[in-house]
């Protein structure tokens, strides 16, 4: 009886509501499309009829009458990482106010589970893919690319016609962190970074050695492992057992930089930044909390995620600009962002 009545309401269409309301099919269609022109009494009567037998509008039928399923995938690693769930918090917020649905595809693991998980989303007929980093191997966009979705490259440099790429000047803000650690009077600086070797996480290496060679300081690099708290507790103990101890690290995250600090203290019995000067980057939660008080850049993630989502929304509304002359592809977009400087207090004389 239940299950009955379930498959009943699963079946009824607009049709229904029609005869019902004692309109047209066309009246009820116009009812559930925004901005479409109907009149207040045949919207209360439609409205009734369709709460009486329960219906609802299939979103994703309608939207592959019209070619467009509304899914947007997220092509996401290091999920846990508090920078990248508050990236996929504010992304789905976002799609979800556009009438979106947004679907995650974790490409933490190296087994075919990905390539599986992608090929569903494709399956779906997927609108568009974001990929949140540089993690993700560049074939994974490729493969979007070539079934047709629109792509937005968060923090990577792969370039792909009509695709949207976001990017931070890493580069800018590691010159920052050289200056103000030379302004602090530290002479023996280090760069601890992990080995993902994505190009956002080397660009802020390139451009910390950049800025330390034209202020004449030399650097101590160490890389290992992933971008996460127990790395930085393995990059602290590789630089701060050396012979001569580094008096300032650039940690290449916060979450880098919080294993750091707390190996930094708790093991070798430092003060930050009496002894030790430490420098971040990305301003999660954390960094803020009074046993870390960390010193960072803070991505614009609230940006981020809306001009992604708008740019998306756009292209959907123009579909003339993404149609282009026979032969002819339409150029990548690049969008350069700034990230602010959090002065707090892991760097004397803030």
């Amino acid at each position: 009886m239940d299950v009955t009545m379930a498959v009943d309401k699963a079946m009824i269409s607009a049709k229904d509501v029609a005869e019902l309301a004692g309109v047209s099919r066309s009246a009820v269609s116009r009812t559930y499309t925004p901005g479409a022109s109907v009149s207040a009494a045949t919207r209360e009567r439609v409205m009734r009829a369709a709460e009486q037998l329960g219906y609802h509008v299939n979103h994703l039928a309608r939207g592959l009458v019209r070619n467009r399923s509304g899914i947007v995938c997220l092509i996401v690693s290091e999920l846990a990482t508090p920078y990248r769930a508050s990236l996929v918090r504010l992304l789905t917020q976002h799609l979800q106010e556009a009438g979106k649905i947004a679907m995650l595809i974790n490409t933490d693991r190296s087994d075919d589970s990905v390539s599986q998980a992608l090929q569903q989303a494709i399956n779906f007929r997927a609108d568009a893919s974001f990929v949140l980093s540089g993690m993700p191997d560049s074939a994974i966009a490729r493969l979007c690319h070539r079934h047709g979705q629109r792509l937005v490259l968060i923090n990577r440099n792969d370039a792909l016609p009509g695709s949207l790429s976001i990017n931070l000047d890493n580069e800018e803000a590691a010159g920052k962190v050289v200056m103000a650690f030379a302004r602090a009077g530290c002479r023996r600086i280090a760069f601890a970074n992990s080995l993902a070797g994505t190009p956002s996480l080397m660009a802020r290496e390139r451009g910390f050695l950049r800025a330390a060679e034209a202020a004449g300081l030399a650097v101590s690099v160490e890389r290992f492992g992933t971008t996460s708290y127990e790395s930085g507790q393995i990059l602290a103990h590789r630089l701060l057992t050396r012979r001569e101890r580094p008096d300032a690290v650039f940690c290449v995250t916060d979450l880098l930089a919080c294993g750091f600090m707390d190996e930094a203290r708790h093991r070798f019995a430092l003060r930050i930044p009496e002894d030790l000067c430490v420098a971040g980057y990305d301003d999660i939660p954390q960094a803020a909390w009074s046993s870390y008080n960390l010193t960072t850049f803070t991505q614009p993630v609230e940006q981020f995620a809306r001009d992604a989502v708008a740019w998306l929304v756009a292209k959907e509304e123009n579909e003339e600009i993404m149609a282009p002359a026979l032969g002819q592809e339409i150029p990548g977009e690049t969008r350069m962002y700034h990230a602010d400087f959090i002065w707090r207090g892991t760097i004397r004389g803030g």
